[in-house]
């Protein structure tokens, strides 16, 4: 298990009391060959984190998938247990899609699950209504992320992400129309190129998770590469140069582009 930090590596600088969250990477495959889709939100401009930014679904980690968590049967950590609940929840409220979950006959058939979630219905008792089970193994770990000392205390998340495989299936994702205003399924290397088209925006966590997804043709490989690289906490830090400012990432978490110029870079 990790150990808990309360100072950054690298500047020493405390770090401030983090939110945990968590965010679902989905893959299906390409029904046009080739690498695989991903899904997309698009938040709303006045999200006061990463607005209009396109990212994968995700949020906070409530309360309740803390207490959830503490009622599975399960060999995780209680903190990992309710990270992957609250990706599960998450993405039914933000895409419409029940995934990470057993005895689901659909994985859009959640229409009703949604709204009791968006009207504050906890994941256990949605759960508990459909006779879903939590299939968190089918959640795989692929990092997780914690900004530094100088963002602001009100938007410091110590975010996990996963992956998940759709398969072959085409989901019907439906976006929430509250926090975001769209989605989209894309290969990583195809949003990348919407970013430098400039018809996204993408933050730095973002794009350096999918310059790191746009390497593997398919889940698998995604999955055995982050088999290969145990998840420790990518803590950013900022290099003044010559030439300016830099935010960088330490290298030895399995991502190929571990920088970018302040000045280009998107923060939340």
């Amino acid at each position: 298990m990790e150990t808990e930090l309360t100072n950054h590596p690298i500047s020493g600088e405390p770090l401030p009391i983090a939110t945990p969250a968590a965010t679902m990477v989905i893959f299906r495959e390409n029904p046009d060959g080739g690498a695989p889709l991903l899904l997309m939100v698009e938040r709303v401009k006045a999200m006061a984190f990463a607005g209009g930014a396109a990212v994968f679904p995700g949020g906070k980690v409530d309360p309740a998938d803390f207490d959830y968590a503490g009622m599975l049967k399960s060999s995780l950590p209680l903190d990992e247990a309710a990270a992957r609940l609250a990706a599960i929840r998450e993405t039914i409220e933000e895409a419409g899609l029940a995934l990470g979950l057993s005895g689901v006959s659909d994985a859009a058939n959640c229409i009703d699950a949604r709204a009791a979630l968006h009207d504050g219905e906890s994941l256990q008792a949605v759960c508990n209504r459909f006779g879903w089970e939590p299939d968190l193994d089918q959640l795989v770990p692929w990092s997780r992320w914690r900004p530094p000392a100088f963002e602001r205390a009100s938007r410091v998340f110590d975010t996990r992400f996963y992956l998940v495989d759709a398969g072959n299936t085409t989901p019907l994702a439906t976006v929430d129309q509250t926090e975001n205003r769209m989605l989209f399924w894309a290969t990583a290397a195809q949003v990348l190129e919407k970013s430098e088209r400039g018809d996204v925006k993408v933050i730095f966590p973002t794009r350096r998770n999918l310059e790191r997804l746009a390497m593997f043709g398919d889940f698998d490989a995604a999955a055995a590469h982050a088999a290969a690289h145990p998840v420790s906490t990518v803590l950013t830090y900022v290099e003044k140069r010559e030439d300016g400012s830099w935010l960088c990432i330490p290298d030895g978490h399995g991502y190929p582009v571990l920088e970018e110029s302040m000045d280009s870079a998107m923060r939340g």
